[in-house]
């Protein structure tokens, strides 16, 4: 594929397709994040017109693989558990002590309804503001992180 997608000083994606035309303000999109956050790509206009689908990242050249990355991360934000190191109470609400892929953190745990199951072995949990934390496998996950979590699946 012959493309390119870079961003300028002001955070804004620019996107050059194979016929040189240039599209301003584009946004990258994964159609299923959690599920195959590598594969079924979008790059939309400013109007959501999609101007290119790619359907795995491995087709593409390491600077555009890095391009799309960075496009998506920045534009997603859903940190992921790695343990859980305490919680406050087995009762909600209640206070969650995680490291995540992003670093430290501690966030308020409503209700029990706001661990949401995708499968065996991803779970979603939204804290009180909204922000969702996904643990993608559940079975890899520390003992002492897994028992706590039993607590509350």
């Amino acid at each position: 594929m012959n493309f390119s997608l870079n961003i300028d000083a002001w955070g804004v994606w620019h996107f050059r397709d194979s016929s040189g035309d240039l599209h301003d303000r584009v946004v990258v999109v994964r159609a299923f994040p959690i599920g195959a956050p590598h594969q079924c790509i979008s790059i939309l206009n400013s109007e959501g017109r999609e101007l290119l689908w790619f359907d795995d990242l491995a087709t593409l050249s390491q600077e555009q693989k890095d391009s799309v990355l960075q496009a998506v991360t920045q534009r997603e934000f859903m940190p992921e558990i790695e343990k859980l190191n305490a919680v406050s109470s087995f009762v909600a609400p209640c206070t969650w002590f995680v490291k995540t892929n992003r670093g430290e953190a501690e966030f308020l745990l409503k209700g029990e309804e706001d661990i949401r199951r995708l499968s065996s072995q991803t779970l979603i949990v939204v804290d009180a503001h909204g922000v969702q934390f996904l643990i993608r496998e559940l079975p890899s996950m520390d003992r002492h992180s897994r028992k706590l979590l039993d607590r509350f699946l």
